[in-house]
């Protein structure tokens, strides 16, 4: 593998490690629809009283898919990971916004100062990094609150971790972004969305 600074031409992927039980759900339209009914029957296995709510579960990730995939999505992982009956909610979106829909900024310290300028909620973490293999990256760590329709019903803030980061060689960034709603356990959540970051490698 090779470190950023070391292409000497665009980069043309990127790969990087998820955990065990991470769903991975393409979000192009010819691949996305045999992944969320797969995620809706490991979802739903041994429940056989629930039909609604399995059909709530597709529309609303059909939903969310589409979305995603409008706004430069390419892929998103959901965690099917449990602590004995609690679900690990966690979520990692994957995405490249067009050239035209990015702010014209030639690094992440100047990416920092365009979204600190944009204002960013009290407690929010804002900075630039150094990812091993990715390279020089903007991380932004802040609360939101719920909307059940964009987060598949779920009705509790959520804790969410951006990465920015910028792919070599070009004016286009790949980001990163991860969303829990399990409040006690946010830290952890982010300790390990950010590990899950430094993993992220040009290909």
């Amino acid at each position: 593998m090779k470190r950023a600074a070391e292409f000497a031409r665009p980069p043309q992927d990127y790969n990087l490690v998820v955990p065990e039980g991470w769903f991975q759900l393409p979000l192009d339209p010819d691949d996305r629809d045999r992944s969320i009914v797969a995620l809706a029957e490991r979802t739903f296995r041994g429940v056989d009283n629930a039909p609604h709510l399995r059909d709530q579960f597709m529309r609303d990730l059909q939903r969310r898919a589409k979305d995603a995939y409008t706004f430069g999505g390419i892929e998103l992982y959901l965690s099917t990971l449990t602590i004995g009956p609690v679900p690990l909610s966690s979520s990692l979106l994957i995405s490249l916004p067009a050239p035209d829909e990015w702010p014209e900024v030639s690094d992440a310290d100047e990416l920092v100062e365009h979204l600190a300028d944009g204002g960013i909620d009290a407690g929010a973490e804002l900075g630039a990094v150094d990812l091993e293999m990715a390279g020089r990256a903007v991380r932004h760590r802040h609360r939101e609150a719920p909307d059940p329709q964009a987060q598949l019903g779920n009705t509790l803030p959520a804790t969410n971790l951006t990465y920015y980061v910028q792919v070599p060689l070009t004016k286009r960034w790949l980001m990163l972004n991860f969303s829990t709603p399990v409040e006690p356990l946010a830290d952890q959540m982010v300790e390990l969305f950010d590990a899950v970051s430094e993993t992220l490698h040009w290909a």
